[in-house]
């Protein structure tokens, strides 16, 4: 591992991924004339130096691809990795692909990167049709024939025998007929609204029907309520593991929608639309209400991407397009399901341990049953998913029947169904607390879901606050307010993912438990401020979006530099999930320049161009993708001999510096610090298996132990209890 102050070594290794896992963004022309002008006063504003957002974002798909092409990982946890690049390759078009057609359409300022929108758009679909050959790929030519060598079949239509074919029929008319609604396409049916990212079929006919209507087009729409993996039992099918996707079923039994006609073809089609809901928060008068009504149109925005059946028809394709108001270079035609990332109810469904991941036991906290003892008796790290978080849930838990707590207060961003810490906030209003909850309504994709959630608290007798108009709350807080003999104490937990038991499980996170005085006495004022719009506070401790955290990491930054300049060591570590801030990028570029060290390790997006002569030669980027989600946000700075050890629950993202409530809590306990340096910095630092390293042109390669070098992957390290 490489020590602070000193730069790590360049491991020579090879990529082992194909070529796909890399792509190229060539330095960006000057759009503009004032871009120009900006880059000629400061050499770091160069547009050059920039790699485009969501290019960068759309690129971590590949790395999450390659997972499910390494023949080393175990066969269904392959496919799930699938499903999880097609997931997350649609959220991009709902969201990133849709911010850059929303600046299009609306002549924003363009980024720092001097991309047009035009440009940007034009490089995603060339990028995305990549993406997606690789992914159809993978699923047709690998995947697939590997899981049905393992007894795990997904039958195509060719393959199905006439036994397996009359119980599908079967099925079709018994549970699935009854509640498709088929749509002929004429002056009196109009094209019909398409939900966002449904399934639908356009059904070519010939014949007339009942009424002497002369057939040419009809739309089939799926409901959501249909499943769309079907299991044949196996007394029907002779595996224990057989599946047909419903579009499948939908395409050789759909004559049966039109008797009397005959069904000239039938194609599968799936449209993606903009999800990024829009609320003008100094216009309304109740955000509750507002989301509620934009939710409902929500499925119906603007569309971004067209997927239909690689063998439809010219014309019909063309009639799509109009309809959807979509470019000719936004349609992918697909070799196989339209919805492959459904695929992942296979994974679920399927009980072969030998096929996924080995079982994985978290850490228990010793002293769980007191928990206010345990941090009474100094601070807890809780490093998710190697730590339990059932820490968190306990702490909750006996706060709610602890006669000594009065009051409670958490932020709530994701929490996921059934949760336990909701059931834990329930019961302590219900037995008296002061309870509050900061509720974020505008958490994306999960604003019907927090809707739900507020109202639930708020029929328990629980003080639900919406955050801040026009910043979200993206803070993780955790504060306990317990009266102990003649004096009040403050229990903390703060960290870097939401209080979701879902993600502790597969993401990996920073928690922190404290009873530190100052801690408390920043984390009650945050809550103030958010609840009582109290003014601008000055924190003993923690650093603060949108007031003090962008200032924060500058400041410390260009103390590093200064360092360097005076022949000092500067370093700097960070982790996180993005960074394109575009002042942090030039502090990190000029500190680059004046001889500071700098190691980052982002798992998605990056703006930053590392190893470019003059300017970031001393920085390096790398991305670990691996068995768990990368999460936590920790930033490390040298600080001349007396580091300086910070988590957070902010990227190195405009968004989250400056638009948001997010927090960063120092590790003040050496030892505890210490420990974060090691496990979430050099432990990943040395990873030469899950790692990929950033290139100047913005592609990825993927690093492999050097001769003679023992491989080491961070995530194993940590599992085994040796990272």
């Amino acid at each position: 591992m490489s020590t602070p102050g000193k730069t790590p070594r360049r491991r020579a290794s090879a990529p082992r991924s194909n070529k796909l896992a890399t792509s190229t963004q060539a330095p960006a022309p000057v759009d503009t004339q004032g871009t120009q002008e900006q880059s000629d006063a400061d050499p770091l504003r160069d547009p050059a130096l920039y790699l485009n957002r969501e290019l960068s974002q759309l690129d971590f798909n590949f790395r999450v691809l390659a997972q499910a092409q390494d023949a080393s990982m175990p066969l269904l946890e392959r496919l799930r990795f699938l499903c999880i690049s097609c997931t997350n390759l649609d959220e991009f078009f709902e969201i990133r692909a849709a911010t850059v057609r929303h600046a299009q359409d609306f002549d924003m300022p363009l980024p720092v990167d001097g991309l047009a929108p035009a440009t940007v758009l034009r490089r995603i679909h060339e990028r995305t049709a990549d993406l997606v050959d690789a992914q159809y790929q993978c699923w047709n030519d690998v995947l697939r024939p590997a899981l049905a060598d393992a007894g795990v079949r997904v039958l195509s239509r060719d393959t199905w025998n006439t036994r397996q074919k009359r119980w599908l029929r079967a099925y079709f008319r018994e549970e699935i007929l009854p509640v498709l609604s088929p749509l002929g396409l004429d002056p009196s049916h109009p094209f019909p609204k398409i939900l966002n990212k449904s399934l639908n079929l356009v059904v070519v006919l010939k014949g007339k029907d009942a009424f002497g209507r002369s057939g040419h087009l009809a739309i089939v729409r799926a409901p959501r309520s249909l499943p769309r993996i079907i299991r044949l039992p196996e007394r029907v099918s002779g595996g224990e593991h057989d599946f047909v996707f419903l579009s499948a079923m939908l395409s050789e039994f759909v004559d049966d929608l039109f008797p009397g006609m005959t069904v000239k073809g039938a194609y599968q089609f799936r449209v993606t639309r903009n999800s990024e809901l829009i609320v003008d928060e100094d216009e309304i008068e109740n955000l509750a209400l507002a989301l509620r009504d934009e939710l409902v149109g929500r499925g119906y925005l603007r569309a971004m991407r067209l997927e239909i059946a690689s063998d439809c028809p010219k014309p019909i394709v063309e009639g799509l397009l109009r309809n959807f108001d979509l470019p000719e270079n936004a349609v992918y035609r697909i070799n196989g399901p339209v919805n492959l990332n459904r695929v992942i109810q296979v994974y679920n469904e399927v009980d072969r341990p030998e096929l996924k991941f080995p079982a994985f036991q978290p850490r228990q906290l010793s002293g769980g049953d007191a928990m206010f003892e345990r941090i009474a008796a100094g601070d807890v790290l809780l490093h998710h998913p190697f730590d339990a978080f059932t820490p968190v849930l306990e702490l909750l838990k006996q706060a709610s029947t602890d006669p000594g707590v009065l009051a409670i207060k958490q932020t709530l961003y994701r929490t996921g169904k059934d949760s336990a810490i909701v059931e834990h906030l329930v019961q302590a209003a219900r037995n008296g607390k002061d309870v509050t909850v900061v509720v974020e309504l505008r958490a994306r994709f999960d604003e019907e879901a927090n809707l739900g959630l507020a109202d639930r608290l708020q029929d328990a007798g629980v003080q639900v606050v919406y955050g801040v108009v026009g910043y979200k709350t993206h803070a993780k807080m955790l504060l306990v307010v317990r009266r102990e003999g003649k004096r009040m104490r403050r229990y903390v937990h703060m960290g870097t993912g939401n209080y979701h038991s879902g993600t502790a499980r597969a993401y990996t996170d920073i928690g922190l438990l404290t009873a530190d005085p100052g801690i408390g006495s920043d984390v009650h004022q945050i809550f103030q401020q958010i609840s009582g719009l109290a003014p601008a506070i000055r924190l003993k401790r923690l650093l603060q979006s949108p007031f003090t955290l962008h200032a924060g990491v500058m400041a410390r930054i260009e103390r590093e530099a200064g360092f360097a300049q005076d022949g000092r060591a500067g370093r700097i570590i960070a982790k996180m999930n993005a960074l394109n801030e575009p002042q942090v990028v030039r502090a990190l570029y000029a500190a680059s320049q004046a001889g500071v060290q700098i190691d980052l390790i982002v798992r998605g997006a990056c703006t930053l161009r590392p190893g470019i002569p003059g300017v970031s030669d001393n920085i390096r980027v790398r991305s670990i993708v691996g068995r768990f989600l990368e999460h936590s946000r920790v930033y490390w700075f040298g600080n001349d001999g007396a580091p300086e050890t910070f988590c957070a629950s902010a990227d190195w993202l405009e968004r989250n510096l400056l638009r948001r409530v997010e927090t960063c809590f120092p590790i003040i306990d050496p030892v505890i610090a210490e420990r974060v340096r090691r496990e979430t910095l050099e432990n990943y630092l040395a990873d030469n298996t899950t790692a990929w390293e950033l290139q100047y042109d913005g592609s990825y390669r993927q690093l492999a132990p050097a001769e003679g070098e023992p491989p080491h992957s961070a995530q194993a390290a940590l599992m085994a209890g040796t990272g």
